[in-house]
């Protein structure tokens, strides 16, 4: 019993007296950074060329990524058609330049009704949103060239979104908004519901487009992912055109409210 005792008060003086001594590295201090704490032991140029090599290959090396959301065929009651969203992003995780594109092709007419390419910069402002900022040509149905203003992310519950504002050449402006949302039911079976909008701030005869919001599309794509990278769906797509939009369209004789089913295939790589 003495003995016990007497070990347990050698070991908490022993332990008093070392918690009370002051370490004195020399170089170490409170308001030093972390990272450079080893300057004192090494080279301070050396150091900062490792610590530089090392940020470069871990956290900020350039990656890319090219993803065909869509590459599908939508058939109607009127009008069979070709339908194509892909983009291409690379660079770190704070700035990328992005390659979009996307576009219809009537298969009836053997033309393109829809093509556009956009350049854009993008630049994340927080965590899940990216500022983008660019430039878009329409190759159809007019040669035309727009300023870009936009935003894309991933919002709360997990909804993919992207924004953008158009300016053109001619000095009209529209804009259009998109929404994902991928429900898996089981681990390579996807639900993905998606809704798109688009509005414009006048009337553009040429595009018939008229002011407000011109067109709706509400869809539902089922796939199946045999590989990650590789996934053939089916769906439908439902699409409705409003206000002097859909009259426009009605007199051209075409259907402002128009639901198709489809099958396509998305891949990435």
């Amino acid at each position: 019993m003495h003995k016990l005792l007497f070990t347990t008060g050698a070991a908490l003086a022993f332990a008093m007296t070392a918690s009370s001594q002051t370490h004195d590295h020399g170089s170490s201090s409170t308001s030093e950074k972390p990272w450079s704490q080893a300057d004192a032991y090494f080279d301070p140029v050396e150091m900062y060329a490792a610590r530089q090599h090392m940020q470069a290959h871990d956290g900020n090396t350039p990656i890319g990524m090219i993803m065909v959301n869509r590459a599908e065929v939508q058939s109607s009651d009127d009008e069979t058609v070709g339908v194509w969203d892909a983009d291409a992003w690379y660079g770190g995780d704070i700035n990328r330049i992005w390659l979009k594109t996307e576009g219809e092709y009537s298969f009836d007419d053997e033309e393109f009704a829809d093509a556009e390419v956009q350049l854009l910069w993008s630049h994340a402002v927080s965590r899940y949103f990216d500022l983008q900022s660019g430039i878009r040509y329409d190759f159809e149905p007019e040669g035309q060239a727009h300023a870009v203003l936009g935003f894309q992310g991933l919002a709360p519950y997990w909804f993919e979104v992207h924004g953008a504002a158009y300016l053109s050449d001619s000095g009209d402006l529209t804009a259009g908004f998109e929404a994902e949302y991928e429900l898996f039911l089981t681990n390579r079976l996807i639900l993905q519901p998606r809704l798109a909008a688009n509005l414009s701030a006048q009337d553009i005869p040429e595009r018939d487009l008229g002011t407000g919001l011109t067109d709706l599309q509400a869809g539902l794509r089922l796939r199946y992912e045999i590989r990650r990278e590789f996934a053939p769906y089916i769906g439908v797509e439902y699409s409705n055109a409003f206000g002097s939009t859909a009259d426009r369209i009605e007199a051209a004789g075409g259907d402002p409210d128009e639901t198709r089913l489809l099958i396509g295939v998305r891949t990435w790589f």
